[in-house]
């Protein structure tokens, strides 16, 4: 199989099924947001945690065919079960972190730099869900924005408990009065 196939020129792509559509559809800047946050994961993954963020990987590979394809035709889909799954994972990862009294700024260690631009690409995919949950709520599987969310938050505890677990304190927000 090429990696090419020209199908594409005119602005077009396939989704799952044979249906046409623009390469600006809704659909596609959804799943095309989460393949962002997935490469964002591979990033991180490369400096550490990549059990766990592998997972959460695949899972992405779940939720983006699930946006890729209407309702009507049946493929595996993300589940309430997957998003519990993150929640379980928050809960851990809370329990042993310092409770927040301030806004922290991204960044820290390298690992946790990379967490938090994922969770903030993870965050345009979910605003892009929005839209597409909006515009075809009878053909969106609604786990998938319940899913983005969660994950969002995980990750925001897996780069505190990155710094935490390097001795790195979380920068805090001073708000600048100049």
């Amino acid at each position: 199989m090429k990696l090419y196939t020209r199908t594409g020129d005119t602005g077009e792509t396939g989704l799952y099924g044979g249906e046409r559509v623009r390469k600006d559809d809704l659909r596609v800047a959804a799943y095309g947001s989460v393949d962002e946050a997935n490469a964002a994961l591979g990033v991180a993954a490369a400096l550490g945690t990549t059990e766990r963020l592998q997972r959460i990987q695949a899972d992405l590979f779940v939720v983006g065919g699930d946006l890729a394809t209407p309702l009507d035709r049946d493929i595996p889909r993300i589940t309430p079960e997957a998003t519990v799954r993150l929640e379980l994972q928050i809960d851990a990862l809370e329990a042993g972190l310092a409770p927040l009294r301030n806004f922290i700024l991204p960044g820290g260690t390298p690992l946790a730099a990379a967490l938090h631009l994922a969770r903030t690409l993870v965050r345009r995919a979910e605003r892009a869900v929005v839209s597409l949950c909006d515009a075809e709520p009878e053909q969106t599987n609604p786990e998938t924005l319940r899913y983005l969310n969660r994950l969002s938050d995980l990750l925001f505890a897996l780069a505190r408990s990155a710094n935490q677990s390097a001795g790195q304190p979380d920068i805090l927000w001073k708000r600048n009065l100049d």
